[in-house]
């Protein structure tokens, strides 16, 4: 069992960041399979007591959260390594889609509990932080005139987001098959980017 000790300082430091870090992986784990799991299921999935998790995470609502932050935060890592400057505007946002549809698929069920739990408004503050290789690339496809300058910045990153999200809700309500939709959405979010008579 993973479980702080008595000791201060850097060791005790360690061990709390290695519970933190047990206890995200276990809760992402059990959300990510569709689970909705009691605060001591993910406790002894993680190897704690249930009194290290409530030290950590006093709710179920901030266990949640912090959940979704991690996953942000991997997405936001996934789509750094893209290096999506290294290609034109419009190679890059079909990269950057298919990209954006896998990790989207990986934390599909994780989105529904959030949704259903935190709401869709602090779940759409958690994506701000990965939305900026969006509205980079837009903006550079702006610049590079192959994107439409016709409507504002904000409304087709909000527009690309609300795009991608729209299929996985019909994916998940088997309305679209999961191999079908990175196309459909390249094809979908191309169209909307540059507009009409490009």
């Amino acid at each position: 069992m993973i479980e702080e000790t008595s000791v201060t300082g850097p060791r005790r430091r360690a061990d709390a960041e290695r519970n933190i870090a047990a206890i995200l992986t276990a809760a992402a784990d059990m959300f990510g399979r569709g689970q909705s799991p009691a605060m001591a299921e993910v406790a002894a999935a993680a190897g704690v007591r249930r009194a290290t998790l409530y030290a950590h995470f006093p709710s179920r609502e901030e266990l949640l959260d912090a959940v979704v932050a991690h996953a942000m935060n991997h997405t936001d890592e996934v789509l750094t390594t893209l290096a999506l400057d290294d290609d034109s505007a419009g190679v890059a946002v079909e990269r950057l889609v298919r990209r954006s549809w896998s990790i989207l698929d990986r934390y599909r069920r994780l989105r529904t509990a959030a949704l259903a739990e935190l709401g869709p408004e602090r779940l759409r503050r958690h994506h701000d932080r990965t939305l900026h290789h969006v509205e980079r690339l837009i903006r550079r496809g702006q610049d590079d005139g192959l994107f439409r300058t016709d409507l504002p910045l904000d409304w087709l990153v909000t527009t690309f987001y609300a795009v991608v999200h729209a299929a996985a809700d019909e994916a998940d309500a088997g309305h679209l098959a999961q191999d079908e939709a990175p196309d459909l959405l390249v094809t979908t979010v191309l169209s909307l980017l540059a507009g009409e008579g490009r």
